[in-house]
């Protein structure tokens, strides 16, 4: 197989020749049709997350199809196409996997951090934290769900029911999630890098009410924000953008250092809450109710080769939506 490696922090990926991995007993091997680029695989070549395995392959937005089964695996058939998130293995035994958040496991593994991920034309993945794919809609336009629609997935859960919800930072995530909350009947308030007037358009092109810069304050106070830009500085920002109780919802792995702030910012019982990962049954949500909904997705595909240009696009914010490998 070939596959784009991160052998050192700070330093381009590979383009490495490997033997073809096989399947452990729960395992099964996919033949890789799309990885999409998320932020979380710029904080992994960035070395921003800690203990990574290294040398690692990155990606965990992976579509594609079962190549071979491990002996243990009857749930799922050669030729079936999956997807493969973040979340790649879990101990099922600690409080919080006994307790329904194994999101929060102690001892997790991680698809292209603590595991090989989709930025290759093979991989092997734990069966049991694979998502059946069905063959509707081309892998490419899938992948981007795996983890920036996932995530953006959480992040509603946590923001509550409010009818006016502000995003902060206008990506994969942020245009997935807004045709969510649009097919919900809720408004929408998209914010992005000050003066960036193409991405204020595409919000407003997706259904957003309003879209301007993450140095305004929008035209009346918000039920909650969700920040997808992994900016400390915006989490006070956005507390002032909330109405008394309203919430701030952390939607980044990684992010830069929050600055104090005064304690009238945060009184009247508003809230700051992060989210980590994923849980299986949020993938199994999300990924039956997105046809549903007809969620598109916009991308910018670029080959496997091309994946040091696919991180430096997303990290200077050169494309609309998402970024997918193609192998």
């Amino acid at each position: 197989m070939f596959a784009m490696q991160l052998r050192q922090h700070h330093q381009p990926l590979e383009w490495v020749e490997l033997p073809d991995p096989e399947p452990g007993p729960d395992e099964i091997r996919i033949r890789i049709g799309a990885c999409g680029v998320c932020r979380t695989d710029l904080h992994v070549v960035d070395g921003e997350l800690a203990n990574p395995t290294l040398p690692i392959i990155p990606g965990h937005e992976i579509v594609g199809r079962i190549d071979k089964l491990g002996s243990n695996v009857t749930s799922l058939n050669v030729g079936e196409r999956v997807g493969i998130p973040w979340l790649g293995h879990t101990c099922e035994h600690c409080y919080y996997c006994t307790h329904g958040m194994e999101n929060l496991c102690d001892h997790p593994l991680f698809t292209g951090f603590t595991r090989n991920g989709g930025y290759a034309t093979m991989t092997v993945a734990d069966a049991r934290y694979a998502f059946p794919m069905g063959d509707k809609g081309e892998d490419k336009d899938l992948a981007p769900l795996l983890c920036a629609g996932l995530i953006g997935w959480r992040c509603l859960s946590k923001a509550g029911d409010g009818k006016k919800i502000g995003l902060y930072g206008f990506g994969a995530a942020a245009h997935i999630i807004i045709q969510v909350l649009r097919w919900q009947g809720r408004d929408v308030y998209a914010f992005t890098s000050p003066g960036d007037t193409e991405k204020q358009a595409f919000a407003r092109s997706l259904g957003a009410v309003w879209a301007g810069g993450s140095d305004e304050l929008p035209p009346e106070q918000l039920d909650a924000v969700i920040l997808f830009a992994p900016v400390g500085t915006l989490v006070p920002t956005g507390l002032k953008a909330v109405r008394k109780g309203g919430k701030v919802v952390c939607g980044g792995i990684h992010m830069s250092p929050i600055p104090s702030f005064s304690y009238d910012t945060l009184w009247e019982e508003r809230e700051i809450v992060s989210v980590a990962n994923l849980t299986r049954q949020d993938g199994l949500d999300f990924l039956k109710l997105a046809p549903e909904i007809g969620i598109r997705v916009t991308n910018t595909p670029y080959a496997l080769r091309d994946a040091n240009q696919a991180l430096d696009d997303l990290r200077h914010g050169r494309f609309e939506g998402a970024a997918v490998l193609i192998p």
